[in-house]
């Protein structure tokens, strides 16, 4: 005989859901980083799907970090008061990497196709680079913190949290 899981079993494991989803971002974000490197260095031809995969991380991303901002950072607070400092501090990571993204995309949007015989400028290049090494910072470094800050509350929240913050939504599975 089989049992339904207990409610309070299954929100127990919202801290680790986060683990979960940052490790799949984690995950995606060094194979973007490899497919840039790849296409900046001249070993890949295809533009389009390099802006393409950026924009699908980028959405993913964004996705997770508005459930956090419009709902499960709003729980955390009322639940637990001494926690606002650090997810105001959250939030004003979330618009940073906001920004970053935005600036990926439009550098990564303006840039030629090998196919068409043209190199990408060394100047675009670096900005690329820059902007992608930034991103990778941020986000490892806002992954680390919101994990240390955050799980355990998380395992202990008896509050539903929204649908976006599965990693089930981010992936599509």
């Amino acid at each position: 005989m089989t049992t339904s899981p207990q409610p309070a079993d299954r929100l127990a494991a919202f801290g680790n859901q986060l683990v979960d989803v940052h490790l799949w971002l984690r995950e995606e974000l060094s194979r973007l980083r490899e497919d840039v490197d790849a296409f900046l260095s001249g070993g890949a031809d295809r533009p389009r799907n390099l802006r393409a995969h950026c924009l699908a991380f980028c959405t993913a991303l964004t996705r997770h970090h508005t459930a956090e901002d419009q709902g499960v950072f709003p729980v955390l607070a009322e639940t637990y008061p001494s926690l606002r400092p650090v997810l105001a501090e959250l939030a004003r990571d979330h618009e940073q990497v906001e920004e970053i993204l935005r600036r990926l995309q439009e550098l990564l949007d303006a840039l030629p196709g090998t196919e068409a015989g043209t190199e990408p400028d060394p100047a675009e290049v670096r900005r690329v680079r820059g902007e992608l090494d930034g991103l990778v910072a941020l986000v490892e470094s806002h992954f680390t913190y919101e994990e240390k800050k955050l799980v355990t509350a998380l395992n202990e929240l008896g509050t539903p949290l929204p649908d976006d913050f599965r990693l089930a939504d981010l992936t599509g599975h």
